[in-house]
């Protein structure tokens, strides 16, 4: 099959899903998927890590993501559908891709929700720390379940405000940081010198700035999520561009300005995942009722990132199911087009989550992280390996000029993969993180087996499905 029939195809078995969502919703989906967790606990583990050059690490992750949404916008207004980077991945490269980066995203996001359900059953002890935290999860799970198992546009309206809010209490914490900071006194252990102090800039050197950058790519992981939603959007080639470049910004602007002012308010020794950096410095500014509120806005995040998640993987594994690569069943809609039994196999991260909760509640977070991180990590690197194969086609067999395009091709897009490529190494040496590898490429090599598997069994259907018909043909003649 042709490169271009094959993506035809892909856009024809697709089709159904309900195309409603708006450029704000789309935007917020982006946002509602970044900034949650990633910020506002997993801020926490990467100031532990590096101090106060956390801020260029989070520089260094802010890059590799911009580079990824030029690749991705390009290709994405050029073929606006579900399957997104994974069917590109099938049409420019070969099916094998396609195959391995739309399961490896899919376990990703799986494993992703059950981080954000662990950071709640964190952020309700808040409220009540002797309520046992799979109760927290197991009510959250089912309300968000209901969200998604309804309309595309219910869930929309439910992420654009679970947005909102996260934006205006991100914008309130950047004036009332900036008021308490103009506002301290010279006795006060508030200001810059909280960049020096404790081991200076780089207290844990420069490996512990680069080690960093992984978590900040954790954090910045979702943005991807508004190509995989343009095959619900009302106008593509208008909503894509606009909701990329919005959000990429706005992500820049609130991890790098809040983090910044963050380490100015508390010193970086004080960092850790027991609670939300954002708590901790409204403890400290002692504001009445403040520490709850913030406590309430980062469990709206991480509902939110969920929310997105949720979405997302369930239609990751419907491109999978109407592509022939999963069970037909998956594929089916409901009465309100979602594909509501790909949402029921999408919260397997929630039971892997409860019982890492339950078993290392210490460890939890960190591994939920590195579960979730290989597979997205592996799909960012694809979309960067994947624009390389479709500019090069596009530029040779069409002749129309695309409607956006990435800067500095091809070598921008080849330092994104290398520097990715280059972090997500690095976690080898890092015993936090190292789990990332050491389950990573045993799933990519599992996961390969599984595709020669399906491959051999769909020849074989295919052999007898035509040998059949040459036989009822033989009898008719």
């Amino acid at each position: 099959m042709s490169q271009d029939n094959r993506l035809q195809d892909i856009v024809e078995r697709e089709k159904g899903l309900s195309q409603s969502l708006t450029t704000r919703q789309l935007t917020m989906i982006a946002i509602g998927g970044a900034i949650g967790t990633g910020l506002f606990l997993g801020s926490g583990l990467a100031i532990g890590l590096a101090g106060p050059s956390v801020i260029i690490s989070y520089t260094i992750g802010a890059l590799i993501a911009l580079l990824l949404m030029g690749c991705l916008a390009e290709m994405t207004v050029a073929h606006p559908v579900t399957g997104s980077f994974g069917a590109y991945a099938e049409k420019y490269i070969n099916p094998w891709a396609g195959f391995t980066v739309r399961y490896s995203y899919w376990f990703s996001l799986v494993c992703a929700i059950g981080t954000e359900v662990t950071a709640v059953a964190v952020y309700m002890k808040y409220w009540f720390p002797t309520v046992p935290a799979i109760v927290w999860i197991v009510l959250f799970a089912a309300v968000l379940m209901y969200v998604n198992a309804t309309t595309v546009k219910l869930f929309g309206a439910v992420e654009y405000w679970f947005s909102i809010i996260k934006i205006a209490a991100i914008i309130g914490f950047i004036i009332l940081a900036v008021y308490v900071i103009v506002g301290a006194d010279s006795g006060a252990a508030i200001g810059t010198q909280n960049y020096t102090n404790d081991g200076g800039f780089f207290p844990n050197g420069v490996w512990g700035m680069w080690i960093a950058i992984f978590v900040s790519l954790f954090s910045y992981l979702s943005i991807e999520m508004i190509a995989v939603s343009a095959g619900e959007a009302k106008d593509p080639e208008k909503a894509v561009p606009i909701a990329l470049r919005s959000a990429v910004v706005r992500l820049v602007l609130f991890y790098l300005l809040t983090l910044s002012l963050m380490l100015m308010i508390v010193p970086w020794g004080m960092a850790g995942i027991d609670k939300s950096p954002f708590v901790k410095v409204m403890e400290i500014v002692n504001i009445p009722g403040a520490a709850a509120i913030m406590n309430f806005v980062v469990l709206v995040a991480a509902l939110s990132a969920m929310n997105s998640q949720l979405y997302i993987s369930t239609r990751m594994m419907f491109s999978l199911s109407r592509g022939g690569y999963a069970p037909k069943v998956l594929g089916k809609l409901n009465s309100k087009s979602v594909p509501s039994v790909a949402l029921f196999a999408s919260v397997i991260g929630i039971a892997i989550a409860t019982i890492f909760t339950v078993v290392r509640p210490d460890a939890a977070f960190a591994t939920m992280i590195s579960l979730s991180s290989f597979g997205a990590m592996f799909a960012w690197f694809m979309i960067f390996i994947t624009h390389l194969f479709f500019r090069k086609k596009w530029n040779e067999t069409n002749g129309r000029k695309l409607p956006v395009r990435m800067i500095g091709y091809p070598y921008l897009t080849i330092f994104g993969a290398v520097l990715l490529a280059s972090v997500v190494l690095s976690t080898w040496f890092s015993p936090d993180f190292k789990a990332t590898l050491t389950l990573g490429f045993p799933w990519l090599i599992f996961i390969t087996v599984c595709y020669f598997f399906w491959k051999k069994a769909n020849t074989k259907s295919s052999v007898i499905v035509e040998d059949t018909t040459e036989s009822s043909g033989s009898g008719i003649i």
